[in-house]
Formats: C-alpha cells, sequence, structure tokens
C-alpha cells in the first residue's frame, strides 16, 4: 500500500542528494505542480525558483489564485507573462498533437530564459504516470504527447528532476493530504490549459468565449455539489467546438457556436465513466452560458463518453 509520508522522506533526500545547485518549478498552480513545489522546497528552501508561465490560457482568475497560493507556501516565485508569445506561436494550428508540441516547447524556453536569470541548472515538473505512459515511446503507443513529456525539446539545457513521476492521480492527492495542501481535493487541469479545450485555433476570442463557458461550468456544479444535488465529479469543464449552427434569440436568426460540457468520474485518469449530472443543472448551465455569450454562442450539449474509447480531455 502506498505511503505518503514515506514517499516525501524518500523524494526530500532524492532531491537534495541530485540538486546540487539552484532549481526552478513549473507552478502551473494545479494538484501536481503544487504538491511537487511544496515537496521540492522542503529540500532546497530558497535554491528553489517557481515559475508560473500566464501562456493567456489560463481559467478565469486563475493567475491571481496561483500568485497567492505560492505565497502562502512560503515559495520564492514569479509570475510570467508570455501570453502574446503564445498566442502568436499558435496562430494557425489546429492539429491538437502540434499545439501540444508548441505550448511544450514554448514552455521550455521560457524556463530556461528565466534559469539563466537566476542561475538554476535543474527543472523540475510534476510529471506523473499518466503524462508519460499516455505520451508513447517503446511498445506504447502515443494517445496524446502531454506538455511536459511529447513537448520537451531534445537540445533543453536544464536537467530533468521529476519527484512524482511513477505516482498515479489519486497517490498525489495522498501526498498532498500528507503535506496539508489546499488544492489536495482540485480538480486536474492540463499543463496546455484552455489552448486544448478551444477545438481549432486557440484565439484571443475563442479563448476568452471558452474560459467564460468553464467558469460558468464550475461554479453551478460546484454550488448543486454543495448543496447536495449531486456528487462532485472528478473533473469538470466546457469545450468550444469549431462548428456554428443556426438558433433563435428573440424574434432574429442567430448563427453562432456550440459549448459541450464534459464532466467525468475517475480515481487515476487512466479510466473515467461520464457523471450523471442532474438535468436542472445542466437546464441551468445551458441557460447562463447561452444568456452570458447570446451573441456567440447559441447551442449546449452533454458529452456522455466515457474513457475509453474517448479521452478525459477533448483534444
Amino acid at each position: 500500500m502506498f505511503n505518503a509520508e514515506k514517499f516525501i522522506q524518500e523524494q526530500i533526500a532524492k532531491v537534495r542528494d541530485e540538486v546540487k545547485g539552484k532549481a526552478i518549478i513549473a507552478a502551473s498552480g494545479g494538484v501536481d505542480s503544487t504538491v511537487c513545489a511544496a515537496l521540492v522546497v522542503k529540500a532546497l528552501g530558497d535554491r528553489l525558483l517557481a515559475v508560473y508561465v500566464d501562456t493567456g490560457f489560463m481559467r478565469k482568475g486563475e493567475t491571481e489564485t496561483v500568485d497567492k497560493m505560492l505565497r502562502k507556501l512560503g515559495v520564492n516565485h514569479i509570475v510570467v507573462d508570455a501570453s502574446d508569445e503564445y498566442f502568436a506561436a499558435l496562430k494557425g494550428v489546429i492539429e491538437p498533437e502540434k499545439k501540444r508540441k508548441i505550448i511544450g516547447e514554448k514552455f521550455i524556453r521560457v524556463f530556461e530564459r528565466e534559469a539563466r536569470k537566476s542561475g538554476a541548472e535543474y527543472l523540475v515538473q510534476g510529471t506523473i504516470a499518466p503524462d508519460w505512459i499516455e505520451s508513447g515511446g517503446g511498445l506504447r503507443d502515443t494517445i496524446k504527447s502531454h506538455h511536459n513529456v511529447g513537448g520537451l525539446p531534445e537540445d533543453m539545457d536544464l536537467k530533468l528532476i521529476e519527484p512524482l513521476r511513477d505516482l498515479y492521480k489519486d497517490e498525489v492527492r495522498k501526498v498532498a493530504r500528507a503535506l496539508k495542501i489546499e488544492v489536495a481535493e482540485k480538480q486536474p487541469f492540463p499543463g496546455p490549459a484552455l489552448a486544448i479545450r478551444v477545438m481549432g485555433e486557440p484565439t484571443r476570442e475563442s479563448v476568452e468565449i471558452v474560459r467564460e463557458a468553464c467558469s460558468i461550468v464550475e461554479d453551478e456544479i460546484e454550488k448543486a455539489s454543495s448543496e447536495g444535488k449531486m456528487k462532485l465529479p472528478w473533473q469538470y469543464f466546457a469545450v468550444l467546438l469549431p462548428v456554428r449552427s443556426v438558433g433563435v434569440q428573440g424574434d432574429i436568426r442567430a448563427y453562432g457556436y456550440t459549448i459541450a460540457v464534459r464532466a467525468v468520474d475517475s480515481v487515476d485518469a487512466m479510466t473515467a465513466v461520464y457523471s450523471k449530472i442532474p438535468h436542472d443543472v445542466l437546464e441551468t448551465i445551458s441557460t447562463r452560458i447561452t444568456n452570458k455569450m447570446k451573441d456567440k454562442v447559441n447551442r449546449v450539449v452533454y458529452d456522455v463518453t466515457d474513457k475509453p474509447p474517448a479521452t478525459i480531455e477533448w483534444e
């Protein structure tokens, strides 16, 4: 049986042994990277610098929330606004694997820049087992290249440290609870962020649409769960589809985008079943999204596909 306390002590000792100089850590504010930061800071102290990259694809209020959380953890950190770089790099890109690899390489280039400024030689990542399993290699098929695995450039200057590499999500959460981190029960959020929740080219407009839709989905599902209407799913979000359909706003023809709502239950992210959300909750989500963005979205659908055959994220 997995022992979180033993794992923490082993990894602190291992990181101290492996990292002889300064290190930077990719801190997204998600469960994996936050657990990794909280663990590694115990080993390195002031020799660790957390770098939060605002790609322009983050959820509503995410940057401010992560900044406060890292302060609370006592981790030295900086916030780097690289949104212009990311939107420029992804201009015209619609293929999911290409998106992920561009995002992954861009992350490393930003980290390399910041590492040179701070004198760091090591890059710490919150990579976990499903990341490298799904990214393929050897006899494993590539399901999707996770940006922190398949997107790593071959000429990367930094030495890679991945303390959580052999853990699954349920084990990471146990470590988070042992470390008393407030994000222990936070739902997963993909490294490429909202860029892969826009099916097609992630423009500033399309990302803003899905950001608002995701915020509404999260708000209504969490509200319904707190009121006892439903169990809180393992992961829940919105996806912007690259198709338009005919609708009606009042007596006027509308031609708007479609939002797909996705919610699943899982333990380790390797398999998942779709969540049976009450119809009145789905109705409220649909009404809020179409009212809030009535000039852009006129249709909301719910994804009832398990993993497999689907993956949890759409890209």
